[in-house]
């Protein structure tokens, strides 16, 4: 199993590479960043920074939208990125939740997504794909490679995962639901004609180590809330009842009461009090080291290539010197 570190990019930047550089030093093979240009800063060019100060970490977003920047942008961007540090990034994509809804907008219809996706990996490759009708090559791309990786919940949206991505990115930790997503998309890429095998799967959550659960909790609660965002688009779409989607992913939001984007990602989230201690576990990894190892062979005999560690709270480099030290060598065993 690989493993990845999720980071905000929160300033100083200086801040955000040093801890990439920790992770690397742990046998991280993978570095991502939310992109959510009002919030945070720009990562594109953290990336840079980061790329140029490790050696093997491959790095992407988690994740970016065919929505803030034309899809030919993105794809050069990516593909500049790999010809200055050796084809080591990812494109993670997906509709677009806080960088969408900050600025106004609503996130990208699934359509466009899937359009999107072909047409970035073709441009970032050196292919021709059509832009807005015309058709487009970066003439300059030699050996181009751009996995493109795509977060989803709901049933349509992993059926385009299944598809037409590289990679799928679930995020949360339960394995219910891992187990019910993965087979979603692995199901979708057969019918595609594609083989399911060759689409990988990350499972993205908090991770938080130590024998203070109800600190724990507390810290990684806010993801929930965050997941809530999406369960709450799944539901007013589809119904809490329609079978379409687990009401095990589904019932925790029913005393949700809006939510504050200015806390998105954030311990301590005024918007996130909804979210059960239950749900805390389930969607996380929490606890004394054996706890995760046990959470993540589980998660591994589900089909799960990579844990992506999302890393917002008060122990960022414990929790990254506790999974080099004992997680990760315990999983390549």
């Amino acid at each position: 199993m690989d493993f990845g570190l999720v980071l905000q990019t929160d300033p100083p930047a200086s801040a955000v590479v040093g801890l990439m550089r920790r992770a690397e030093r742990n046998g991280f093979r993978y570095g991502w960043t939310f992109d959510s240009a009002v919030l945070w800063q720009e990562p594109f060019v953290i990336y840079s920074r980061i790329l140029e100060h490790t050696t093997k970490l491959h790095v992407g977003s988690m994740v970016t939208n065919p929505g803030t920047r034309t899809w030919e942008v993105t794809a050069s961007t990516f593909a500049t990125l790999n010809d200055m540090y050796g084809n080591r990034t990812v494109c993670g994509i997906g509709r677009g939740d806080s960088a969408m809804r900050v600025a106004g907008r609503k996130p990208n219809t699934l359509a466009r997504l899937g359009e999107a996706i072909d047409v970035i990996r073709d441009l970032a490759e050196g292919r021709e794909a059509l832009v807005d009708g015309n058709p487009v090559r970066i003439p300059w791309i030699k050996e181009g490679r751009l996995p493109v990786w795509m977060a989803a919940y709901g049933p349509k949206a992993l059926a385009l995962a299944g598809q037409k991505a590289d990679g799928f990115i679930l995020q949360l930790a339960d394995l219910y639901l891992t187990e019910w997503m993965v087979k979603a998309v692995r199901d979708a890429a057969a019918e595609a004609g594609r083989d399911p095998a060759s689409v990988t799967i990350c499972v993205a959550a908090p991770a938080y180590v130590g024998d203070d659960l109800d600190h724990a909790r507390e810290q990684c609660r806010w993801f929930g809330g965050m997941v809530g965002n999406h369960v709450a688009d799944l539901v007013s779409r589809y119904g809490e009842h329609s079978g379409m989607v687990p009401e095990a992913l589904t019932a925790y939001i029913k005393e949700r009461h809006g939510y504050d984007y200015s806390h998105h990602g954030r311990a301590g989230n005024p918007s996130t009090d909804f979210v059960p201690d239950e749900i805390v576990d389930r969607f996380c990894l929490l606890g004394p080291p054996q706890a995760h190892i046990e959470k993540l062979r589980a998660l591994r005999d589900l089909g799960v290539d990579q844990f992506a560690v999302y890393n917002m709270h008060d122990a960022k480099e414990t929790t990254i010197d506790a999974y080099g030290a004992e997680i990760i060598p315990a999983l390549d065993s």
